[in-house]
Formats: structure tokens, sequence, C-alpha cells
């Protein structure tokens, strides 16, 4: 994580680079009391043509889709911040990395009226290794089902926002405590959502499916990437209402998201999923999106942005 020899030596702040020790807020920042915050997570990868960042660009038009549902007006254009982004990673001499762009409120207003606040925006980045440990990428995880519901999409805008998160923070505490790696969330409704920081699959009889946007789930990058994979390479993928029985009966299961990848999952609520180890669809996704994001499949190079 970002400790110790691991953390950047340089930020990008609004146009300009700083050091570490410079990139300071103060206590009285709108995003620091609200969560006024919308964010990002990018994965840079090692290829034989050098470093590429791994679908740049949509990440940073999600990040404007996620500003303009919030009305928070930026700056930067995606071109600024792709550019800036490739700044960051040259002067950290970074190669195989994880960036964390972030815009949110910061000075100029301390209620709920944000019209007076200044927008900062910042770019980082370091290296992060699997999100969920090497060890549950290669064996999966244990999930339990938490008690804390996601929002509703009724409620907030489907953008990655820092104040949407809090209940995410919860489920996962509180799953960690309980001795599993990962929480699923169910809405309000009481069908799947997602994870706290993933999107969620299930494989049964071969037929893949994930919850609906309508789920009140993020609407992932790596989940639409593995979409497109999945049926690219001829398998059905259904987007549907999922229930927690649907998860008990599962032949497998396996999360995605940017800092995850593709994370097989072995047991849900101490039950194994299938035989309890990661089965071939989900095998199958996690090599083909490791060779996709490294490069080695001319079909999808149109996802990697060079540096």
């Amino acid at each position: 994580m970002v400790t110790g020899d691991a953390k950047p030596s340089m930020i990008w702040n609004d146009g300009r680079l700083i050091s570490w020790d410079e990139a300071t807020t103060h206590v009285l920042t709108h995003a620091l009391h609200y969560g006024s915050g919308v964010f990002e997570g990018i994965r840079a990868y090692d290829t034989d043509g050098g470093t590429a960042v791994f679908r740049m660009r949509d990440h940073f038009a999600r990040l404007a889709r996620s500003a303009e549902a919030y009305r928070m007006p930026l700056q930067w254009s995606v071109d600024d911040l792709c550019i800036a982004t490739k700044e960051v990673l040259g002067a950290n001499h970074l190669g195989q990395c994880y960036i964390r762009p972030i815009a949110f409120y910061e000075l100029g207003a301390l209620g709920l009226d944000t019209s007076k606040a200044n927008v900062r925006t910042v770019i980082a980045a370091w290296e992060w290794g699997a999100y969920l440990g090497d060890d549950g990428v290669r064996d999966g995880i244990k999930a339990g089902i938490s008690r804390w519901r996601r929002f509703s999409p009724t409620s907030f805008p489907n953008a990655k926002a820092s104040g949407t998160y809090i209940n995410s923070i919860l489920a996962k505490t509180e799953a960690v405590q309980a001795g599993y790696h990962e929480a699923i969330m169910l809405n309000d409704h009481g069908v799947v959502s997602e994870a706290t920081g993933e999107n969620l699959f299930t494989v049964h009889d071969g037929v893949v499916a994930t919850p609906p946007l309508s789920a009140g789930c993020l609407d992932g990058i790596t989940r639409d990437t593995v979409i497109t994979l999945l049926r690219d390479a001829g398998h059905t993928v259904e987007q549907r209402d999922l229930r927690p029985e649907d998860l008990a009966s599962a032949d497998e299961v396996f999360l995605t998201g940017t800092a995850a990848e593709v994370t097989p999952v072995r047991e849900i609520d101490d039950r194994p999923v299938g035989d309890g180890t990661p089965g071939p669809v989900t095998r199958w996704t996690q090599q083909t999106y490791a060779d996709v994001v490294r490069g080695r499949s001319d079909e999808y190079r149109r996802w990697l942005d060079y540096v």
C-alpha cells in the first residue's frame, strides 16, 4: 500500500507535479466533512511494448460523468488527465502500478451548498499488488453476505463517489473481523448488488450471470471488459437479478475490479462454492484478462494506452 518505500515521490496536483510531503489538504476541506469527491482506480501494466495503462480514457470519461452527476465542475478534460497520468508515471519511474485520480471539493464552503467551494484534482500512482492477495487470486477467497445494504440507485447517482463507500467500509470491516476476505452486499430489495469494491459474477450450468446496474452495482470498467471477453468467446452472459440462493447454488463465483482484477470466490458464508476451488470459466476469465491487460492479445490492444 502507500506506506514506507512504496509511496510515490511525485503527485500531480491541478497541473503541476508536487512532492509527497507537499500533497496536503486543509482540515476544513469540504470532502473531508461530507465525502464530496469522485475518484477512479486505474492500472498500468508491463507489456512487450512498454508500460501501458488499461482503458485509461474510459476511466477518465467515467470520472467526468461522476463529477457531472454530482454537479462538480472539472477544469481538466479527459485528454488533460490522460497526459497528466503519463507525467505521473514518468516522474515516479513506474511501470506496472495502480493509479488513483480524485477530484474533490476543497475550501470555500463548509455547508451543503458547494457553489463556492474550490474543486481540486489530484493523480497519484504507486506499486500495488493483488488487492485481495496473491493467495486469493490463486485459490479463491472467502466471502460473507453482509447485513449492510448497498445504497439504492434511486438515492445516489451511479457514480464512483467517495461518500457512497462508507457502508462498503462498514461491510468490509465486519467481514474481515468475522474471518472473511470480502463482503457481498445486497440492495434494499434483498437481491445481490456487488462486493464492497468489486462487481460479482456467477456461473451456473455454463451460463454466466452478473447483477444489472439497477441492482445498485457500479458500472465497472473491469465488469464491462469481462462481459465483452466472455461474449466474444461465445459464452452466454446475462445481466439479471441474483438472490442469495443463486450464490448458494452457483458452480462458480468470481469478483472483478481494477484493483482485484479477476478473483475467484471459494466460499460464501462458510459454504463452498461448487467444489471449493476456482472453476474453468473463472480460470479462463483470469487468464484471458491477464493476457489482454499485458498486451498479449492483438484483438484488444485498442484498450491499451502506451506510456
